[in-house]
């Protein structure tokens, strides 16, 4: 029993060094050839007209390594995410491109929430003790409200999101669908704004006060609903029996 738990462990710590090994390498290679550059807003203005004739010579070939790039830039949490989306509206249009970037984006975030929870959870937890366990406890009680609300607030780097949800408990599945649901909103501003690429002279241009200050309101409107609810059924004066049926219809209802 002790050689087999053993062997388990020396399993997982080299699969844990293999994949941040890998990591290592990807990130190493993205700022060694200076790839970021590729990444930026003029580059996109100037090149845009050499990828739509790409586009229109081999479109599945082009949506394919569209698609991997924003996979890999996503999971490995690397510049560029804003102006991938809009080259993705630039390229594809309003209903393709926010399809194409929805799944990139969310499959990118979920990597990167894996990779976070598969190699920095347990470190996290022995450094954070009981905090962590604060946190876990957060994200219980609010559940996919608490998520969904983070990705509708733009003030929230998309990366910290992943890797603070990783050292969670929340499910990869729920993490997946809710985040899908929550950028949904913002991508599809992003992706807009790349069919008016020729009109915005930067990124200042489609990002504003206004609409930072919109998605911050429609951010924490899931929260206050939730909020609500709550208060609304403490002054009918529910039995602990009844609320405690209904939050297990809750917590079964949410992913």
């Amino acid at each position: 029993m002790i050689l087999h738990r053993r062997c388990n462990l020396n399993k997982s710590l080299f699969q844990k060094l293999v994949l941040a090994a890998v990591i290592v390498v990807l990130i190493i290679v993205f700022w060694a050839f200076d790839l970021g550059r590729y990444l930026t807003f003029s580059f996109l203005k100037t090149s845009l007209d050499g990828f739509k004739t790409l586009y229109a010579e081999h479109r599945v070939l082009i949506i394919l390594i569209y698609f991997f790039i924003y996979v890999i830039a996503a999971s490995l949490s690397l510049p560029g995410a804003v102006i991938l989306t809009i080259a993705g509206g630039a390229l594809f249009g309003l209903l393709t491109g926010t399809l194409i970037v929805s799944f990139a984006s969310t499959i990118g975030a979920t990597l990167a929430c894996f990779v976070a929870r598969f190699l920095l959870r347990d470190w996290v937890q022995g450094k954070l003790g009981d905090r962590i366990l604060q946190i876990n406890e957060g994200i219980e009680k609010e559940g996919a409200f608490y998520l969904f609300a983070l990705r509708l607030i733009p003030v929230f780097p998309f990366w910290i999101i992943n890797l603070v949800m990783g050292l969670t408990k929340m499910p990869l599945w729920r993490f997946y669908w809710v985040s899908q649901l929550g950028m949904l909103v913002g991508t599809i501003v992003y992706v807009n704004a790349g069919r008016e690429l020729a009109k915005i002279d930067s990124l200042k241009g489609i990002v504003s006060p206004g609409l930072i200050a919109s998605f911050v309101l429609l951010g924490f409107f899931p929260i206050a609903v939730k909020r609500l609810l709550a208060i609304y059924r403490g002054k009918r004066g529910m039995a602990p029996a009844e609320a405690d049926i209904l939050s297990k219809e809750e917590k079964d209802g949410e992913l």
